[in-house]
């Protein structure tokens, strides 16, 4: 974190759970804050303004049309969120938006996308889940649009959809690196193959360790590199983070989890961030959104040693 342009963070929390297949998400935003977001990123050195939160629709709760559940209001959502990240982008602004299910990456990311074509900017897009989210609306068993935004992004689905930063796609396969993954559908996983997405799965991080993983993942990046990282609270174990609607056993420990996020924090491009599915109904006494909001401040530069420079292999 060098430049300017990430000393000014802004909060922007998006209370929803349209996307998901249980309440509950809408509620992340006040834990984030509850669990001392803010109070961290300052201590950081950083200037934090919180936005507040969005406004949108209900959550109509209602079984899938065409396959999609509430796609009016998912729709609804991401348009806001889509200009209110793409505003903070424009004014040199890092945006940290606390979600709110992960139907929502689609409207942040294809902000950041929209920014760096602006700007010339290389996008690395860092997908941290215990899902691909790559399924379509003929493949998804529930309907559920937090299962489909990676796939909405590189174009795969409606115009309404696709065509929210005003391009479409909105972001390249290429331009993606899934970390942590271990739950995919069986139509998805043909899917995946097919467009070619980089994914680092939990049998990759056992095989190889996180810090090969995370090498791997951030090639190529460099200092015209905007690197969004959108972090889905599933990404971790559900022992290290119960407070989630979808858990997967079997994640990163808190300690793969943290040496994850200073290797980003080491690369000093991290330009915007998701936080994402943490579920407050779920939890047990704002655990998962401490364990959050403690990864978010090593995301932020916060790191377990003092030393001058990595050690060497």
């Amino acid at each position: 974190m060098t430049d300017a342009f990430s000393r000014t963070v802004s909060l922007i929390g998006v209370p929803t759970d349209v996307g998901a297949g249980a309440r509950g998400a809408s509620m992340g935003p006040e834990a984030l804050r509850v669990a001392g977001l803010a109070e961290v990123l300052q201590a950081q050195g950083l200037r934090v303004h919180d936005r507040g939160n969005l406004a949108g629709p209900s959550n109509p709760w209602q079984p899938p049309e065409n396959g999609y559940r509430h796609f009016e209001a998912v729709k609804a959502w991401n348009e806001a969120l889509h200009g209110a990240v793409f505003d903070e982008l424009q004014q040199a602004r890092l945006p940290v938006v606390l979600g709110g299910d992960h139907c929502l990456g689609l409207g942040s990311i294809s902000a950041v996308a929209r920014h760096c074509r602006a700007s010339g900017k290389k996008l690395r897009v860092l997908w941290l889940d215990a899902h691909a989210d790559f399924n379509t609306a003929e493949l998804t068993p529930s309907g559920n649009i937090h299962g489909m935004p990676v796939a909405l992004l590189c174009g795969l689905g409606p115009a309404a959809l696709t065509g929210i930063g005003g391009t479409t796609p909105a972001v390249r396969p290429d331009q993606i690196r899934q970390i942590g993954i271990r739950s995919v559908d069986p139509g998805e996983k043909r899917l995946v193959h097919e467009h070619g997405l980089e994914v680092f799965d939990m049998r990759y991080i056992d095989e190889m360790g996180m810090r090969h993983t995370m090498e791997q993942a951030l090639l190529g990046v460099d200092d015209n590199t905007h690197l969004h990282v959108s972090f889905d609270v599933d990404f971790l174990d559900p022992e290290v983070a119960p407070g989630v609607g979808t858990t997967v056993r079997g994640g990163p420990t808190d300690r793969e989890a943290q040496l994850c996020m200073e290797m980003i924090a080491d690369t000093g491009r991290l330009a915007s961030l998701d936080v994402m599915e943490l579920n407050p109904a779920l939890d047990v006494r704002n655990r998962t959104a401490e364990v959050a909001v403690d990864l978010i401040e090593s995301l932020f530069g916060k790191s377990t040693l003092m030393r001058k420079t990595a050690p060497r292999a």
